[in-house]
């Protein structure tokens, strides 16, 4: 059982009045593979194991919850929402897919490390929902199951599609450029900002499949990968910072050689050189002419 304090409150019906409930209540927690290539996630299972819950905690340095009369040390702030369990059982027809036969689900989701993975199948929508992710075939009244990548494609376009929709209704602001919230849309929506909500979403989704599956949906929706900055951009030509002496890059001892030389002064008129030989003591230069003249001291 999970029995932590939440800071829930929930109204009783007739009652009137607010009371604090322990999550123990009414779910229990079971850790569970996101896929086989990746680590154990917690999720909890409500209901009789009829509903499947993602848990997300926020956690603060120094931050406890006053319960009652009493003080509780761990701080964190867990967030319970509500999940679709075809994202944990994919992994594990993506694995029985391999080998290319129809088999029971039962079969397929069974794992020695996380025995209670088998507990997602008791989900309501669980076996109802297999169809979106494999090829369903009854023999004697029993169902098989085999992985088709269309259909799991065809299914995870429709969750982008309504997380795009979710998106533009609450104004998120996705994409290179951040909007104001009060700024009003004149002009009709470009196929680059649609591109963005696109790629938003899809990265919201990718946080719950594969590597590998997530690069096949980008495919599917007819989007190319980006490339990071340093990828498409040539090396940085600056230097490293380091403790060593930085050395010039450019001789400029050549400078001071003896092949290094000055321009020769331009040549000069035999106007210029008559001039410079005429005796010039006690001639005023021309620009005395035009300045202001000193006004004399009145006595």
């Amino acid at each position: 059982m999970y029995k932590r304090h939440i800071r829930i409150k929930r109204r009783t019906a007739g009652s009137g009045e607010d009371q604090r409930f322990l999550l123990a209540q009414t779910l229990t927690n079971d850790t569970v593979p996101l896929s086989p290539a990746d680590g154990a996630s917690l999720y909890l299972l409500g209901s009789g194991d009829l509903q499947l819950y993602e848990v997300k905690a926020f956690e603060e340095d120094f931050h406890s919850w006053f319960v009652d009369q009493t003080v509780q040390r761990d701080g964190r702030l867990i967030f319970v929402t509500p999940m679709d369990p075809l994202y944990l059982i994919l992994p594990y027809m993506i694995q029985a897919g391999k080998e290319g036969k129809f088999q029971p689900v039962d079969q397929i989701v069974k794992d020695e490390e996380f025995p209670a993975c088998s507990r997602l199948l008791s989900c309501t929508r669980s076996l109802s929902s297999m169809h979106h992710i494999s090829e369903e075939k009854e023999v004697g009244g029993q169902k098989f199951h085999r992985y088709s990548q269309e259909r799991t494609m065809s299914w995870l376009k429709k969750k982008v599609d309504k997380t795009v929709a979710a998106l533009k209704k609450r104004n998120v602001c996705v994409g290179e450029g951040v909007k104001s919230s009060t700024y009003v849309r004149v002009k009709p929506m470009s196929e680059d900002q649609q591109e963005d909500f696109v790629r938003y979403a899809h990265g919201l989704i990718s946080e719950y499949i594969s590597e590998d599956t997530s690069k096949a949906l980008l495919t599917h929706l007819g989007l190319a990968e980006l490339k990071s900055p340093n990828e498409s951009e040539p090396p940085s030509k600056k230097r490293k910072l380091s403790d060593k002496p930085v050395e010039a890059g450019e001789d400029y001892t050549k400078f001071n050689s003896a092949d290094f030389t000055r321009k020769p002064p331009k040549k000069m008129s035999a106007a210029q050189k008559s001039l410079a030989k005429v005796d010039k003591t006690g001639m005023k230069p021309m620009s005395s002419f035009f300045s202001p003249k000193a006004k004399a001291d009145k006595k």
